[in-house]
């Protein structure tokens, strides 16, 4: 169920999108999180957006957004200010979010091939400031700083400290943690008809300005090439990272999952402070009698994990 709406206020045209589908199916799903709730729109997912273009006359944008699913929410408000092309472009963000946490909680199921919810799930409020660099040539930046508060809850809602298994939630040791974030994000891509390279690196500073809060510095990097090999496509990437400091359980390394060893669960394979990952993919086309492809895919994972103790 779906419906656009628009409507004019002053000089300024302001776009309601809502989307609400009732999960009739749910029998052949996993239960969501939140599965002894009474509440008749647990079943429910959807979408809300409102967009308004020229909030105070000066062309300042005003985005507000929400997105339901059954295993997790999201409300975000953007607020934009039009600075010159050749300046970085500032966005004040509010946002809070609610999401299972499965790659260093989740339990294993079918032979570690999938994770199912542990549950712990992260209530996570932000707000702060981005900073989008203009793009040069195949390299783009942003530069964010943000204050984060985390708080770890179990499937009834309620604050917890640990998890099924009696280990920490938290780096704090209480039913939450804050911290005060300073995030630079760069990458680089370049693509043709024949092969593509992309280039992520992520660093993110934690900053004290209030001694229980957490302290850490932790970076990730992803370098992927694609070449193309007749109907074929290979695929090779290298992913890796390390966090030093203060940790919380919920930032450690996951490996497993669609994005790194396919075959496992998200962080079925191992977690830690540290790690690297070497992934090699070939996808083969394949005509069948339906219209579309289908892809055969062969991979040859490498994956390491440092400090691989519970967290």
């Amino acid at each position: 169920m779906g419906a656009q709406k628009s409507i004019h206020a002053g000089k300024a045209k302001i776009d309601f999108n809502v989307d609400l589908t009732h999960k009739l199916c749910t029998a052949l799903m996993l239960p969501p999180p939140f599965r002894h709730s009474s509440n008749p729109f647990s079943q429910v997912i959807g979408s809300l957006c409102i967009k308004h273009p020229n909030l105070f006359g000066k062309s300042e944008k005003l985005d507000v957004s929400w997105d339901k699913g059954l295993y997790d929410s999201n409300i975000l408000i953007a607020y934009r200010k039009p600075r010159p092309e050749w300046l970085a472009q500032q966005s004040f963000v509010i946002q809070h979010s609610i999401t299972p946490e499965i790659g260093i909680h989740g339990l294993p199921a079918d032979n570690f091939s999938r994770s199912g919810s542990g549950g712990v799930n992260l209530c996570r409020f932000s707000t702060g400031i981005d900073l989008n660099e203009p793009a040069t040539s195949n390299w783009c930046s942003t530069t964010s700083i943000k204050f984060e508060h985390v708080r770890p809850i179990n499937d009834d809602g309620r604050s917890i400290t640990r998890d099924l298994d009696g280990f920490p939630v938290t780096c704090s040791g209480n039913v939450h943690d804050s911290m005060v974030v300073l995030k630079q994000e760069s990458s680089y891509a370049i693509a043709n008809d024949h092969t593509f390279s992309q280039l992520n690196f992520q660093i993110e500073q934690g900053i004290p300005l209030l001694s229980k809060w957490l302290i850490f510095n932790r970076f990730k990097f992803v370098v992927s090439k694609g070449v193309k090999l007749g109907p074929a496509f290979l695929l090779t990437s290298l992913t890796g990272g390390s966090i030093v400091g203060d940790m919380a359980p919920y930032q450690a390394f996951a490996i497993g999952g669609l994005n790194s060893i396919r075959g496992y669960g998200e962080g079925a394979v191992g977690s830690g402070r540290s790690c690297l990952i070497v992934n090699s993919e070939i996808k083969v086309p394949m005509a069948i009698l339906l219209s579309g492809k289908a892809n055969l895919g062969l991979d040859l994972v490498l994956g390491m994990v440092f400090d691989s103790t519970q967290v």
